[in-house]
């Protein structure tokens, strides 16, 4: 197995587009410096790429595809291949979980345990939808007969986030792989490693070299790239809503292709008067600053039922003593840096707005200096945040917590879809046909009772309002977007 350092000199020194090694030009390639979030050090340089590159990537995919080498091949030639690629991802999951810590500040721990199992449970269970999705027969007079077959829909640009690198990596390109298409990924530049190592691993197992590849680089030159390309059928992307509008832009003025968007999140999380608070209180936390709150499904919106509301801060106090925050490459620690230096500029600011607009802080509050240069800040509660603020409107991406009470349960729902977004919601009561009421009236794509979790691989995972567009991570539903349908029609000469 590879060491990290030496993963990072083969970034350093090669990248992987239009399906081939190629190592960087100085005179026509520029190199983007990589720093750690971590302490802030230069720990390689990835390729700087651009339109000709994107161009390249692009012809070979097309190649790929137009000559079958993916696209045409049997189901089950598909399935073996991608669990090989499964197997060399298990054996090689600790040195793709190191790189995911060091290049975006994650803690170990949960790379391991969390992200790793995640990635590959994705695997398993794309390899395994190829050969059980079905056509249809249509019913018909009997001089006729009606077919409604599923194709893939062609070349398709993977335009990835920063804050769960080699999952959404796996989101993204096992559904579209399996359905057939060639793939071109460009990874989020601040986050670049796992993906390399991924789709090495993949050409190892055998995916065609055209069928997927890799470009590195700054969204406004790669992703809008990819976005504006007349020859990219598709483009599946997670990220900020801002950025997620403009590949609607991009596909309007080129071919018109087709747009998957998952984008941002204001999740409400509501406490019932009846809620078991020492039950609920875990999962609060968990769902307020998980991964350092850099998650699109954070529930950075505490909505309680006043009556409950001192006990509950008080919980919530103590059982944030029991998270740690520090070197995430340390397996104690729950909590890591930021994923940058601008991302950590935009957090504080929320934070002086906050008290600046009359929020109150609570719990935390503070950046962690002593912990040298890094982008570490505390987790932070603020109480007394009302639905005029920022901080109830606005999402945050960082270790913030606003805090809303309410007096009735139409107020507790009516403030929970008070938000231009509704990717997830959560509720704590435990009271069952309440559970089932409010459930049915929250706007949201994934609703969890007593908990926080997206549900599993087989369920979809997206958003309502701007949350989302075009389809869904995750389930039957994602590999289905990657597909295309055809009518074929028989008449009886």
């Amino acid at each position: 197995m590879k060491t990290v350092e030496q993963v990072f000199e083969a970034a350093r020194q090669a990248k992987l587009w239009a399906g081939h090694l190629i190592p960087q030009h100085p005179s026509t390639h520029h190199q983007l410096e990589n720093r750690t979030p971590i302490d802030n050090t230069l720990i390689g340089y990835m390729a700087d790429g651009n339109e000709v590159d994107i161009d390249v990537a692009v012809k070979a995919a097309r190649d790929c595809f137009d000559k079958g080498e993916w696209s045409q091949s049997s189901p089950s030639h598909r399935r073996e291949v991608i669990l090989r690629w499964a197997s060399l991802v298990k054996q090689h999951s600790e040195e793709i979980a190191a790189l995911d810590c060091i290049d975006a500040g994650k803690p170990i721990t949960e790379c391991l345990t969390i992200d790793m199992p995640a990635t590959l449970e994705t695997f398993y269970f794309y390899a395994e939808c190829i050969d059980k999705h079905f056509g249809k027969v249509v019913p018909t007079d009997s001089n006729a007969l009606g077919l409604i077959v599923y194709e893939p829909i062609g070349v398709v640009g993977a335009v990835l986030p920063w804050n769960f690198p080699a999952q959404m990596f796996a989101w993204k390109v096992l559904p579209a792989l399996a359905a057939g298409n060639s793939v071109i990924v460009k990874p989020a530049e601040q986050t670049s490693l796992s993906a390399y190592r991924l789709v090495q691993l993949a050409h190892e197992a055998g995916i065609p070299e055209g069928a997927l590849t890799l470009v590195c680089g700054l969204g406004e030159k790669v992703g809008k790239a990819l976005g504006l390309h007349h020859d990219v059928d598709m483009v599946a992307f997670t990220g900020s809503t801002e950025v997620g509008r403009y590949f609607l832009e991009y596909s309007a003025k080129s071919n018109l292709k087709e747009i998957v968007l998952e984008c941002g999140g204001k999740s409400p999380q509501i406490v019932f008067e009846d809620a078991d608070i020492d039950k609920a209180v875990p999962s609060i936390l968990a769902a307020a600053f998980w991964n350092m709150s850099e998650n699109c499904s954070c529930g950075s919106r505490l909505i309680v039922d006043t009556r409950i509301k001192p006990l509950l801060l008080e919980k919530l106090k103590q059982g944030l003593q029991q998270w740690k925050i520090g070197d995430p490459r340390l397996p104690e620690n729950n909590l890591g840096p930021l994923v940058e230096k601008v991302h950590f500029d935009k957090v504080m600011h929320y934070m002086l707005m906050a008290e600046k607009e009359g929020a109150k802080c609570v719990i935390g509050g503070n950046a962690l200096s002593h912990m040298g240069s890094g982008w570490y800040i505390e987790p932070t509660v603020f109480d007394e945040v009302t639905a005029d603020m920022t901080l109830f409107k606005e999402e945050v991406f960082g270790p913030i917590l606003a805090v809303t009470s309410f007096t009735t349960e139409e107020q507790a729902i009516a403030l929970a879809n008070q938000s231009d977004y509704g990717l997830a919601a959560y509720f704590y009561t435990s009271n069952i046909h309440l559970a089932h009421r409010v459930a049915r009236q929250l706007k949201a794509g994934t609703v969890a009772v007593n908990g926080f979790s997206e549900g599993s691989i087989a369920t979809p995972f997206g958003g309502y309002k701007q949350s989302g567009f075009g389809g869904r991570d995750k389930g039957i539903e994602a590999l289905e977007q990657y597909l295309q349908t055809k009518t074929i029609w028989f008449v009886e000469s």
